[in-house]
């Protein structure tokens, strides 16, 4: 019995959130690892719609225990709200369904103000944050300065803890001619909002291990995409945590050991949102064609993605840097109807070929997208469940996929609806 995690391997917004539901309904336990509210899933559950960005995506079913674990930045007024609104949909929150790491790092109001302070002021480089404080929560974490979940037991504890915080952030401020923090204010709202929290406060690691001695099937779900990872990614234009596979076991208090399966959610073709390089992005009616047949609009910001290409070199160095296991290939319906496909089979830099996506930030900016163009197909796959389903020139498409970035496909999502999905291999059978 395998235990199983879920990444993006592009830039984010592949599709993971029904693929993650789709394997829930058969897991026992589904942990959120890292990043914060910057991070959406979108549900189809029975024609009800569940916007979710930091509850798991198990917590829409019932009798699965939902995990935030340690590697996740927790904002607990963004939390129970979100905790409001699943609620109000009729779905069950309390302690015996959602366990929130005891050492998970908390989000505060200034650290949303601080990355809007410097978003704006800065000339140079914009990275194109969500301003939802994910990159201070994060930095203060680094610089063994932040408050914790545990933090918020004791009331002369978390005193000294914004004390000493505070002495960071308002000289931070001060230079950036903002008003200072009230201290006292701050600590209000967090013994305010510390009962709604605390509810949830478990030792996670302990619960997970418990888990795998009663032979739990456990699944893990990632955020964003792992070329929006702080190491492995379009540095600077990334995010604030490790996304890709080998920070769930970090991020949740896990050996390596405990994943055997990474399923890496692959859209069929390229999206981003915010700044950034993009190779295969398209400016022209391709591109806006299909941006408006993928609705591709951000769950959480409502910022519209650029849309581009399949770029291959970019998923096999994912494939490579995630250790995936193999692909969910999704949204294969967006491309019906095109006369022609384009894939990226490799980049021209400085006049030569390479196969890599370089580090170096003007090298990112600089590479051309090499092509290579395939039939495409005019009858729909929308909906398909099976390969006989599918158009020949369609699995042809899939085929060339498979070889060039050196991975089989898992899955197929042919809709936003879950039992549109066509099964090759079983992650939780591997």
């Amino acid at each position: 019995m395998a235990n199983v995690a879920v990444v993006g391997s592009q830039w984010g917004d592949e599709g993971k959130g029904k693929i993650v539901d789709w394997l829930s309904e058969r897991a026992d336990v589904v942990v959120r690892f890292q990043g914060g509210h910057n991070a959406g899933h979108t549900l189809v559950v029975d024609g009800k719609v569940y916007k979710l960005s930091l509850l798991p995506s198990g917590i829409v079913r019932g009798g699965k225990i939902s995990v935030i674990g340690n590697g996740v930045v927790v904002d607990p007024w963004a939390l129970v709200k979100e905790i409001e609104t699943v609620r109000a949909q009729g779905v069950t929150v309390d302690h015996t369904t959602l366990k929130i790491a005891e050492n998970a790092t908390l989000i505060l109001p200034l650290h949303g103000e601080l990355d809007a302070l410097r978003e704006d002021a800065s000339s140079a480089v914009k990275i194109g944050t969500t301003r939802r404080g994910i990159g201070p929560a994060y930095e203060d974490k680094a610089a063994r300065r932040a408050i914790r979940v545990c933090d918020l037991t004791d009331t002369e504890l978390l005193k000294r803890k914004i004390s000493t915080l505070l002495d960071h952030h308002n000289a931070l401020r001060k230079g950036l001619s903002a008003p200072l923090v009230d201290g006292d204010k701050l600590l209000a709202q967090l013994l305010e909002i510390a009962p709604k929290v605390l509810e949830f406060s478990d030792i996670v690691w302990r619960r997970l291990d418990e888990a795998k001695k009663a032979r739990k099937r456990v699944l893990f779900e990632g955020a964003q995409g792992a070329m929006l990872d702080n190491d492995h990614g379009t540095y600077p234009f990334v995010t604030s945590s490790n996304t890709v596979a080998g920070q769930a076991a970090v991020g949740s208090g896990v050996g390596p050991g405990s994943i055997n399966f990474v399923l890496g959610i692959t859209k069929a073709y390229t999206t981003r949102v915010g700044e950034g390089p993009f190779p295969t992005e398209l400016f022209d009616e391709v591109g806006e064609g299909l941006g408006a047949r993928g609705r591709e609009f951000g769950v959480v910001t409502g910022r519209k993605r650029r849309c581009g290409w399949f770029d291959a070199v970019m998923v096999r160095q994912t494939v490579k840097t995630g250790g995936i296991t193999g692909i969910a290939l999704t949204k294969l319906d967006v491309l019906d109807g095109m006369d022609e496909l384009k894939i990226c089979v490799g980049y021209e830099l400085n006049g030569k070929k390479i196969d890599y996506f370089p580090s170096n930030m003007a090298d990112q900016a600089a590479v051309k997208p090499i092509y290579e163009t395939m039939a495409g197909w005019s009858e729909s796959t929308f909906g398909a469940r099976s390969w006989a389903d599918l158009p020949a020139e369609a699995v042809k498409y899939i085929r060339h996929v498979e070889e060039l970035i050196e991975a089989p496909v898992a899955l197929l999502s042919t809709s936003p609806e879950r039992e549109d999905t066509i099964l090759v291999r079983d992650p939780f059978e591997d």
